[in-house]
């Protein structure tokens, strides 16, 4: 609506639209997540955790209607009729901009539980966003190298219980657990160092998502697939903020999560070789459709 402002102007009112935003949902998430910690009993921490979670969600949907106001961003997505709020969901998504996650979360929004991305365990100290994490049940990950490990065998396997801990809170109330499994934004230089083979994809990483699905056991059991591509080219936060990305196409597929892909990645080599092979074909697939898509894209322009 007002996406017809000088790009100074859009960049200004649309990022003090999403500060004042934040900070307004922060203050009660802050105060109601200190009662959560004041009050360790099972039953009020699961109404503090969907008090939050409704906090959480209002910001999204005000997030949404900022990008509504002062751009012209469409999402064509595709696939959305088989989600629901009640469901458990293993999200997994290509990452080529911190955009996706605005992306994500309105494309999402009230189709799939509030989204729970997995943090470093050292964003848990930053200021007033670390407690905010924490109240909304965001699961902090410990990875130690193997480099690492071998100088401190006491700690091997000490990742993987982390990521159970994080994981059992989730077990009481629907969840979307959302993961970047490339492990960082894609870009053509990083593409180029890893020798990836795939054309518009980083190599994935199979140990996260293999601690997670470990650690849920039989509550997961649908994986939500989504390929986000930018026809315009990968854009930057300050390109969303200035009304420069127009469209955003989204292909959702689900999948149920077979028993096979939950056991011991750390100790069983056969699972490990095993979940590897699923996960680069799984990988392989995306990248032919990437590659659809972007084809159909240049077609229809």
């Amino acid at each position: 609506m007002l996406n017809f402002l000088p790009a100074p102007l859009l960049i200004l009112f649309s990022f003090s639209f999403y500060a004042i935003n934040t900070v307004f949902w922060l203050i009660p998430i802050l105060v109601f997540s200190f009662f959560k910690a004041l009050i360790p009993l099972a039953f009020s921490q699961k109404i503090f955790s969907y008090l939050l979670d409704l906090m959480a969600s209002n910001w999204v949907a005000v997030n949404t209607f900022n990008q509504k106001l002062f751009t012209k961003m469409e999402l064509k997505v595709t696939g959305l009729e088989e989600l629901n709020e009640k469901d458990w969901y293993l999200v997994l998504a290509n990452h080529q901009s911190w955009v996706d996650i605005l992306v994500l979360q309105r494309a999402l929004h009230g189709k799939t539980p509030f989204l729970k991305f997995f943090l470093k365990k050292e964003l848990l100290y930053v200021p007033l966003l670390g407690l905010a994490w924490w109240a909304l049940d965001f699961p902090f990950m410990q990875r130690y190298t193997q480099a690492f490990l071998k100088k401190n065998p006491h700690l091997r396997g000490k990742d993987l219980e982390s990521t159970r801990k994080a994981c059992a809170k989730f077990k009481h109330k629907p969840v979307s657990v959302m993961s970047f499994i490339e492990g960082t934004r894609f870009t053509q230089a990083k593409h180029d160092k890893q020798k990836s083979p795939f054309k518009h994809l980083l190599k994935p990483k199979a140990g996260g998502i293999a601690f997670v699905l470990d650690a849920m056991g039989e509550h997961l059991t649908t994986l939500v697939d989504v390929t986000i591509y930018y026809p315009e080219g990968i854009p930057t936060f300050v390109d969303c903020l200035r009304g420069q990305v127009k469209n955003v196409h989204i292909e959702v597929h689900t999948r149920a999560i077979d028993n096979e892909l939950s056991g011991d990645y750390m100790n069983d080599r056969n699972h490990k070789i095993a979940f590897q092979k699923w996960l680069t074909q799984f990988w392989h697939e995306k990248d032919a459709r990437l590659e659809k898509i972007r084809q159909s894209s240049i077609s229809n322009t």
